[in-house]
């Protein structure tokens, strides 16, 4: 579906790279033009809201078409984790093409076979088959051998790895960050240190080979220390978080709820506050939905038996407002860390209001007030560990290419 008739978009704030402004916004033929609204255009008027990119969701685990356009989502990288895995050129093309003409699907490449960790899959022939990075999937490379030629590969390739930090050998199948919490609650835990190890091994090798990585969630002061000394280095490495990790914090879990049950698991206030931290001095790039809706097979269990995940798209764009309303970043650097980031990670020419990207827009009315209610969502399953959270920030249209997405 093509964009026909050109789209002039007037009265709103633009909110740019460059900062808000107060100007129309005109795009044709699917992208964003130069100039002022035309005769023939078809006008739209956005007085009191933001005209923003539309959302660049690095990291789903599902496509959920009513739950990413419910959140401003238009571009989804999907990672590999799905049945069967993304080690094979045919997914990968059909799921690129899955989601067309109102959502598109970037699939991110299953870095070994069934995402085992120990043999590299055909990566170039997932690039060409429309594959724009390569993810080690919910679990790390425990093998340095294996991890080292992957990013070698990849540095070849000039793709960009997204690798998962946890040190395995140390999760295993633990459920929660250990410390006072977890203790209380009697439940199976691992240090959070485990984290900083993986990061640390990463780090080293990424630096080794020369390769991009994109640490999909660092949770953790120590980690994110690292990656803020890697930068310093000149390391290609880049870092993403969810929401779930700069709003709660390990008390989370203490009514056994398991939609608060993540990977990595919820950590303590501290971490929680460094997370804060590190998305307001730019240690953090990318915020993400990490969306993994859940049924009640997968949750109504005990809490150490559920499956982690949460369904993340609806909430995603709100929960990120509230770090504008606390000051901690701005509305530019707000898109920034949801569309401008993850799509120059993925190297797609999208998620920026700048002439000559894919006219991919939302309305923004950052005051619009509503509750986040699992019974309700639009996901395939409302596992969220915001339920019941009132919360301000809604998309009140959306354009893929142009072309108007019926909310």
């Amino acid at each position: 579906m093509k964009q026909v008739r050109p789209l002039s978009i007037t009265g709103g704030t633009l909110v740019t790279p460059e900062g808000l402004r107060e100007a129309p916004l005109r795009c044709a033929d699917g992208v964003i033009a130069e100039g002022a609204p035309q005769d023939g255009d078809k006008t739209v008027n956005a007085a009191g809201k933001l005209v923003v990119p539309g959302l660049v969701d690095l990291g789903v685990f599902a496509i959920d078409k009513p739950a990413f356009h419910f959140g401003g989502i238009t571009r989804a990288a999907l990672m590999p984790d799905q049945s069967p895995p993304l080690d094979h050129p045919a997914r990968v093309r059909f799921l690129a093409q899955s989601g067309k003409p109102d959502l598109w699907v970037h699939p991110l490449a299953a870095a070994t076979k069934d995402l085992a960790g120990d043999q590299l899959a055909e990566i170039a022939l997932m690039r060409d088959a429309g594959a724009k990075a390569i993810a080690t999937g919910r679990k790390w490379i425990g093998d340095s051998g294996v991890m080292l030629r992957l990013l070698q590969y990849a540095a070849m390739l000039d793709m960009v790895v997204v690798t998962h930090a946890e040190d395995a050998g140390l999760v295993g199948n633990t459920a929660a960050t250990a410390g006072e919490m977890a203790t209380r609650l009697g439940l199976p835990s691992a240090p959070a240190e485990a984290e900083a190890l993986a990061v640390a091994r990463d780090i080293a090798l990424a630096e080794i080979s020369g390769a991009r990585l994109h640490i999909r969630q660092v949770t953790t002061r120590a980690g994110l220390d690292l990656v803020r000394a890697a930068k310093v280095r000149g390391v290609a490495i880049t870092a993403g978080v969810t929401p779930a990790h700069f709003m709660l914090s390990d008390l989370a879990l203490g009514d056994y709820r398991t939609f608060a049950r993540l990977s990595p698991p919820l950590r303590d206030e501290a971490d929680r506050q460094a997370v804060v931290e590190a998305i307001g001095d730019g240690t953090i790039d990318v915020i993400a939905s990490g969306h993994d809706p859940r049924g009640p097979e997968d949750k109504n269990l005990p809490f150490a038996d559920a499956a982690p995940g949460m369904a993340g798209a609806e909430t995603l764009l709100a929960m990120t407002l509230t770090l504008v309303r606390d000051f901690v970043i701005d509305m530019p650097r707000a898109f920034d860390l949801l569309a401008r980031n993850p799509a120059r990670l993925l190297g797609i020419e999208a998620g920026e209001l700048t002439p000559g990207k894919e006219a991919d827009i939302a309305l923004l009315d950052p005051q619009a007030p509503w509750v986040v209610d699992s019974r309700e969502m639009a996901a395939a399953a409302g596992n969220t560990p915001f339920d019941r959270q009132p919360v301000d920030g809604k998309v009140t249209a959306l354009w893929k290419g142009g072309v108007s997405i019926e909310l």
